[in-house]
């Protein structure tokens, strides 16, 4: 009995103990998905629904720490410039117009020597230092020094590579000369009573041409004949015919070949033996060049090398340029930083200044709000979502970042318009293979493949073939309608949760207004609520229903009145305009929802067509059909699959972002080292 008791403590212990374990773990989860819905995620790997909390920052200091200033701000990496027009008098100190104009000057000299020399090495920036202009203007002149050299070099080049190109020409008129058996020279000279034309005609224009010639009392002289083109010579006296004979000429297609200077007053086997002696001087001097080249490269790789760390840290001032504004010593910059990284930039702030400073910050106002930059997720599997998501716009700060909802909804609706295992694993295992040049895609074509796949387990579909494998549910052609009626609460949910989306996004950025009576805004919602009750009274119990009518027309109604407040104008095209918009309201989210029976289409037609080729296969012998399921499914993969994927985005972009996605934000690009950006004058 002691045992029994004492086995029984025992085990109530380990239960608490897990049920704490449990509770702890569920805890985390829940606090983790909070963060997640509120954007404060802090690792920027992980997707996040709204976006990171933003705060407007306001620096002031004294002018000599600019240089300074700058080099933590890139540090951090944290720090997005508000380059909007200041109020104070424009700073006329560092680092003002002689820093930046030296900047560019001393950059362009360097890219341009790195393109000569082909110096490919990208440096980090090393220890930080402040870059004065004093060091600017002394690498400057250095990088100037180096440049006249470098340039010198590349003239030499050049020289070199025109005349080979001169040398190839000749080549060429001689190759196409050597088998007219007459003296150049004298074809080259002009004489008082005979004209000479030697070009290049069409081979079937030859004959035509030769007799056009002979009317003109010319003589043409077929010598050689290459690829599509006969050379010819043409031979006749000169006088009042040779407007008739140019135009008999430009009619035929005839192109001339003009004898180049120098290889007249040689026979041919000199000129070739001319030739190579002087191809041979050129490539002994390219040699000599190239040599030249890369003793130039070793000599000044380290100081070119170092060059660019220079102006790595001398580019974060020249680009917070436009940012910086004060009045004589004292400098004020203003930009906007993540709330979460406000502590790490002061600290930052405290250790490189010299001079004391004051850090203001302040939530961006609701006016502020369009100029607010909206920090992305560095997801690597959404990176492909969220550069289809970027073709439609960014998100505006406070808006809710669509890319994990699109990615989710995007593949549900592919997998289960091209649901087949065979299909979804070929598309899945050539992305794999491709994803070194796919590179981010690679993920976003793996991730449909399996989709596919997933989606042909519940049909049972393996490359169109549905009686290998035990379906999960059904084959889509089994039950059309059933699918059909799938499809269609898969719309109305989709709508609902677009609308809803937008609503939110509308409140979240202080547009009351359209988040009540926008297009897709609440009005809009309760009427679309409205009518799909309705209709649903209808189809089961043969009446629209009292409430549901209502709510229909007083939506209607509201929508009518407001559009009718904002309109000016006669009374009659007011009255027109009203009507053909609250009509249209009711045409567009019944189109809409219908819309997405396409989803469940493409699932019957793949179906179809696989069955149509597998039809066609057994009409033929062993090889066509081995020939013609091959075909077919590649005709299926690459036709069939593309036209998917235009419908998925087409819904995608059409019935979601369009409700719930203005696409009016802009990405938050901080200030860092090594990133280019465009200089200003």
């Amino acid at each position: 009995m002691m045992r029994l008791n004492s086995a029984s403590a025992v085990a109530a212990r380990q239960a608490a103990r897990l049920a704490n374990d449990l509770a702890c773990h569920l805890g985390a989860g829940l606090s983790w998905l909070w963060q997640l819905i509120r954007g404060e995620v802090e690792d920027d790997t992980r997707p996040r629904l709204l976006p990171l909390p933003m705060q407007h920052v306001r620096l002031m200091l004294m002018a000599e720490d600019l240089p300074r200033a700058s080099l933590a701000l890139a540090e951090t990496a944290q720090f997005h410039p508000d380059t909007r027009p200041p109020e104070e008098q424009a700073l006329a100190n560092p680092p003002g117009r002689d820093y930046r104009e030296t900047f560019a000057m001393a950059r362009s000299r360097l890219d341009k020597i790195a393109r000569i020399l082909e110096l490919e090495d990208s440096p980090e920036p090393g220890q930080t230092r402040v870059i004065d202009h004093d060091d600017l203007a002394a690498l400057n002149q250095q990088l100037g020094t180096l440049w006249e050299d470098a340039s010198r070099l590349e003239e030499d080049f050049r020289r070199l590579d025109e005349e080979e190109r001169v040398l190839r020409e000749q080549e060429a008129a001689l190759e196409n000369f050597a088998n007219l058996n007459v003296d150049l020279g004298a074809l080259k000279r002009k004489t008082r009573f005979l004209d000479f034309y030697i070009g290049l005609v069409p081979r079937e224009n030859v004959s035509r041409l030769e007799g056009a010639v002979a009317l003109a009392g010319h003589l043409l002289l077929h010598f050689l004949q290459r690829d599509n083109h006969a050379h010819v010579v043409i031979i006749g006296p000169s006088g009042e015919r040779e407007k008739q004979l140019a135009s008999v000429l430009s009619s035929a297609g005839f192109q001339a070949l003009p004898i180049p200077e120098g290889i007249t007053d040689k026979t041919p086997e000199q000129l070739e033996a001319d030739f190579r002696a002087r191809h041979q001087a050129l490539e002994a001097r390219r040699g000599a060049l190239k040599q030249r080249l890369v003793d130039l490269r070793t000599k000044h790789c380290e100081q070119l090398l170092d060059a660019r760390r220079m102006l790595l840290l001398a580019e974060p001032l020249v680009t917070l340029d436009p940012s910086i504004h004060g009045v004589k010593s004292l400098a004020v910059l203003c930009g906007w930083v993540p709330t979460r990284a406000i502590e790490r930039l002061r600290e930052n702030l405290g250790a490189h200044l010299q001079l004391p400073f004051a850090l203001e910050t302040r939530r961006p106002t609701a006016a502020e709000r369009p100029l607010v930059p909206t920090v992305p997720t560095h997801n690597r599997l959404l990176a492909p979502f969220s550069t289809l998501v970027k073709q439609y716009g960014i998100p505006q700060y406070g808006e809710i970042d669509p890319t994990p909802l699109f990615a989710v909804t995007f593949l549900l609706m592919f997998g289960m318009m091209f649901g087949d295992v065979g299909h979804g694993a070929v598309i899945a295992l050539a992305a794999y293979l491709a994803r070194a040049k796919l590179k981010n895609f690679a993920a976003f074509g793996m991730a449909a493949g399996v989709s596919s796949m997933l989606f042909g387990f519940v049909f049972g579909s393996i490359f169109g073939v549905e009686h290998w494998l035990p379906a999960l549910w059904m084959p889509p052609l089994q039950d059309p309608i059933t699918l059909l009626k799938v499809a269609l609460v898969w719309g109305i949910v989709f709508i609902i949760a677009a609308c809803s989306l937008g609503i939110y996004n509308r409140f979240a950025v202080g547009n009351i207004q359209g988040a009540l009576l926008a297009p897709h805004g609440l009005v809009n919602l309760l009427f679309y609520l409205g009518f799909l009750t309705g209709g649903w009274n209808l189809a089961t119990r043969g009446g629209f229903g009292l409430w549901p009518g209502v709510i229909v027309l007083g939506s209607l109604a509201t929508l009518a009145v407001h559009q009718w407040r904002h309109l000016s104008g006669p009374v009659g095209e007011k009255m027109l305009v009203v009507f053909i918009e609250t009509l249209d309201t009711v045409i567009v989210y019944l189109s809409n929802t219908l819309s997405f029976l396409r989803v469940s289409a493409f699932s019957l037609n793949h179906a179809a067509l696989a069955i149509a080729i597998f039809t066609l296969a057994d009409m033929l012998g062993t090889f066509g059909t081995i020939v013609t399921l091959i075909l077919g499914n590649l005709f299926i993969l690459v036709l069939e699959g593309g036209i998917v994927m235009i419908q998925v985005m087409r819904l995608q972009y059409y019935e979601g972002f369009s409700r719930y996605f203005s696409g009016d934000g802009h990405e938050f690009a901080p200030l860092r080292f090594g990133e280019v950006k465009k200089l200003r004058s």
